[in-house]
């Protein structure tokens, strides 16, 4: 009974919120895991029968299995959005899951790097070989424009403009956004182009990419995990360091530096202000030196 709902659902994610597979799938999982506990129950009902009682049950069912508060968050996400989905194709007249709240969740505050560490690591490439030339201007790139890793090894030439000080950059479900590149950056991409990568054999269907190895392919993930490794290491940095750490980290500081969240959101290509919030996380000791600073009436 649900399956021609659940594809209509994956139709709607798809085309009209143009999701990613990945997504797709996970909301599509989420929305099964009510059909399972309906089916436990030996209920045989359509989603118009759902009621918000039934959806409490569930919830309470659900916690009890012992899953973790995040994932309770994020399956009652996923079936808030079926029931959006419902209402728009007037599959259901009310929707049940309106009242529906998830857990309390701690979000884990990510791992940041002080402008000093970024320097630091920053300073352990070796600029005079062509490797660290490309090295040194895709981590500058990285924490100037906040990009994703999987952003970072797509980056076209021609999305970039050079004059204006900008990147196009096609983000998780193609969706396009346009985010400012600081001067250093740019000059650190220009000096690339113009003395490493013009000096490669680039592979059919390439040409347009930014960053390249050797062969003239696109980088991987995986291989820029690998430079950063080995920069933070040399830097004798003892953190875990990601690409993503350098995007939380360029969020952080434009937090703490008093950029509204809406302006970070848009840079960082968030959906929801929600996940933006996670930079707010400011420490005692900023926030007093902040109030001292900017207040008129902190003594």
């Amino acid at each position: 009974m649900w399956q021609t709902y659940l594809k209509g659902f994956k139709a709607y994610l798809q085309l009209e919120r143009s999701l990613s597979d990945h997504s797709v799938e996970a909301y599509l999982q989420d929305v099964q895991k009510l059909t399972q506990y309906l089916q436990v129950q030996n209920l045989q009902l359509a989603p118009a029968d759902i009621t918000y009682q039934l959806l409490q049950r569930f919830v309470i069912w659900f916690s009890e299995l012992g899953v973790a508060a995040t994932t309770q968050a994020r399956v009652i996400s996923g079936i808030k959005a079926f029931y959006k989905y419902c209402l728009l194709e007037q599959i259901v007249s009310t929707n049940p899951t309106q009242l529906l709240e998830a857990p309390k969740t701690k979000r884990a505050l990510p791992d940041t790097l002080a402008l000093q560490e970024i320097e630091q690591i920053l300073a352990t490439i070796d600029v005079s070989t062509p490797e660290g030339t490309r090295n040194r201007a895709m981590l500058e790139t990285l924490y100037s424009s906040g990009l994703r890793v999987s952003e970072l090894v797509n980056l076209q030439l021609s999305h970039i403009f050079w004059e204006e000080g900008f990147l196009r950059i096609i983000g998780k479900g193609n969706k396009e956004r346009i985010v400012p590149i600081g001067r250093v950056a740019l000059q650190e991409i220009e000096r690339y182009k113009n003395h490493v990568r013009v000096h490669i054999a680039v592979q059919k269907g390439q040409e347009d990419v930014v960053f390249l190895n050797r062969r003239g392919r696109a980088l991987t993930r995986v291989m820029v995990f690998l430079i950063i490794k080995e920069a933070v290491t040399k830097a004798g940095i003892h953190k875990t360091i990601s690409p993503h750490t350098f995007r939380h980290s360029f969020a952080t500081h434009l937090v703490e530096g008093g950029a509204d969240l809406r302006a970070v959101q848009e840079m960082l290509g968030h959906e929801s202000i929600t996940t933006t919030e996670i930079y707010t996380h400011l420490d005692r000791k900023f926030l007093q030196q902040t109030l001292e600073k900017y207040h008129p009436g902190f003594r």
